[in-house]
């Protein structure tokens, strides 16, 4: 029901046109039958005008009945098509903390699972509301006709729909740990996925892997979603029981007690036969609404950005002059009781052009600084400025604008973009290749690279040439050079770090190649969250802090 009324939400106009279709074309379905009873049964005019008025019920019958259900599927695609679209935008405006809350895995099982859900449901939303609708003015008729049967045949429906209530509890109960266990297959997917190098290498390993984890959630999936087949199918078989029963109920009533004249009794079995199968077919639609309702409050649970719209302003940010955090820190959302890992408060600045490199040992919180540099995380207390103005709510994807970033799982994508997602110029692109060495491993077209399947160096090295070309006027490399061979890292050091730094191009780099520290102008050490710069010019003690990251 929740499905309808936002559908109603959406398209109200269309969908009360299409209701109104499918009235018509139940009241067309009941006017056959009682043409047939009160015309052809009971005609003693000319056949010719008679067959010709029932030939024009039955076009009439089709074409409204075609229009309504064609009427209800575009709109139902419709519908999921612009929901699909809305949530992909709400995921791309969603900060990443609350993206990674989430799990990749997670937002997968909704992009797909939920979504396929939803468009199976509206397939089958045309046999609801046409059932439900004939069978309204189905009933209207057999009042007519009778009203000692009718409110027979209300008693047993509203018994069985009482019954059937009962079982829509247990089965929404079971397709809803359906849905959970969809999202935990999604996570073994993906671990079999990201871990199949370590699996092929070790089979035990899999084989554990394929009996401890997957297998178990497997199974559960399946007795779930077994239980939810039988309730329902325990359902569709009970009411197609109470329509074969009420036929002959009626026949009883109508014969035996005098109820009714044979021939209402007759008409009574050919109105109920006749709505059997729209009957059933609602009745069989229900589970798919129940699983798409379920599918409809999992994607409100992500908890995603409001935020519909993919038209960002103008990314024509005026690079920094300066940017400073004062305070700066953040914290990660713990899942028990003890103290979650954070960074700061941390007092740090940056002039333009700068060349900064940041040490420090696994888990001291690197990546952390960098995601909270670049305007990835928000600080969860102090202050971020941009030459002198703080940064506000109002303005941080501005703030973003600033930097371009190689993250240590980056991803690369086959367009080559500036920062205003913008074709680039081919001399610009070619000149990149050159620098990189990459010219004779990958072309590009129309803004195109032909292949992104090389080696992790080689992947980097293009990922670099998108950040640069972004021309954002500060790049973020997280360990950018630890997959370079010797050679490259060193024109990297040597070469391409002052071509940046004559270009006015800031760079933070978060590295441990202690043979190139003198190409920096500044040197931070990252230690338990906390950032220690460490003193300008003295690279012994640079090179000292580095062994006690490493030892």
């Amino acid at each position: 029901m929740g499905l309808i009324l936002l559908l109603a939400e959406k398209q109200k106009k269309s969908l009360s046109f299409v209701i109104l279709l499918s009235i018509a074309s139940a009241f067309l379905s009941v006017g056959v039958i009682a043409f047939i009873q009160h015309k052809l049964l009971e005609s003693n005019g000319p056949l010719s005008n008679t067959l010709i008025q029932f030939a024009s019920l039955l076009i009439g019958l089709l074409v409204t009945a075609t229009v309504a259900q064609v009427a209800l599927h575009k709109l139902g695609h419709k519908f999921v098509y612009y929901k699909r679209c809305e949530l992909v935008s709400q995921l791309l405006n969603t900060d990443i903390e609350q993206v990674e809350k989430v799990g990749s895995a997670g937002v997968l099982a909704s992009l797909n699972t939920d979504i396929r859900n939803i468009t199976i449901a509206f397939v089958h939303l045309p046999e609801l509301i046409y059932g439900l609708v004939l069978t309204v003015v189905a009933l209207v008729y057999l009042a007519f006709l009778s009203m000692p049967l009718f409110g027979v045949s209300v008693l047993m429906l509203s018994l069985t729909g009482v019954i059937g209530y009962l079982l829509v509890t247990r089965i929404t109960k079971h397709v809803k740990q359906v849905r959970e266990y969809d999202d935990k297959l999604y996570h073994d997917y993906q671990s079999l996925i990201d871990g199949r190098k370590e699996l092929s290498l070790n089979p035990f390993r899999a084989k554990r892997y394929f009996d401890e984890t997957f297998s178990v959630n497997a199974e559960g999936y399946r007795n779930e979603v077994t239980q939810a087949d039988i309730l329902n199918g325990f359902a569709a078989n009970m009411a197609n029981t109470v329509v074969l029963a009420l036929i002959g109920l009626n026949f009883y009533l109508a014969t035996a007690l005098g109820w009714a004249t044979l021939e209402v009794a007759s008409t009574f079995a050919l109105v109920v036969l006749f709505m059997r199968t729209p009957l059933m077919s609602a009745v069989g639609s229900i589970p798919t609404l129940i699983t798409a309702n379920i599918s409809m409050k999992k994607l409100s649970s992500l908890e995603l950005s409001t935020d519909r719209s993919l038209n960002p302003k103008s990314a024509k940010t005026k690079v920094f002059n300066s940017l400073e955090l004062v305070g700066a820190s953040y914290r990660y959302r713990s899942d028990s009781d003890g103290d979650s890992f954070g960074v700061g408060p941390i007092d740090f600045k940056i002039e333009r052009g700068e060349h900064i490199f940041i040490i420090g040992g696994n888990g001291s919180g690197k990546s952390t600084f960098a995601r909270l540099l670049t305007g990835l995380y928000r600080p969860h207390s102090g202050q971020v400025y941009v030459d002198g103005d703080e940064v506000t709510q109002a303005n941080w994807q501005d703030y973003r604008h600033q930097f371009s970033a190689v993250f240590s799982d980056f991803h690369l994508f086959h367009q080559i973009v500036d920062g205003e997602g913008q074709d680039i110029d081919s001399k610009d692109v070619d000149e990149w290749m050159v620098r990189l060495e990459m010219a004779h491993k990958v072309d590009h077209q129309q803004g195109q690279l032909s292949d992104v399947r090389y080696s992790q160096g080689q992947r980097k090295r293009l990922a670099l040439m998108m950040s640069v070309l972004e021309k954002r006027g500060s790049i973020l490399l997280d360990e950018w050079a630890a997959d370079q061979d010797p050679r490259f890292r060193k024109l990297f050091y040597r070469q391409l770090l002052p071509l940046l730094k004559q270009r006015g191009v800031t760079v933070i780099a978060i590295t441990h190649d202690d043979a190139y520290f003198d190409a920096a102008d500044r040197i931070f050490k990252m230690d338990t969250g906390n950032l220690i710069e460490l003193s300008k010019g003295n690279l012994a003690q640079a090179h000292q802090a580095l062994e006690t990251v490493v030892a």
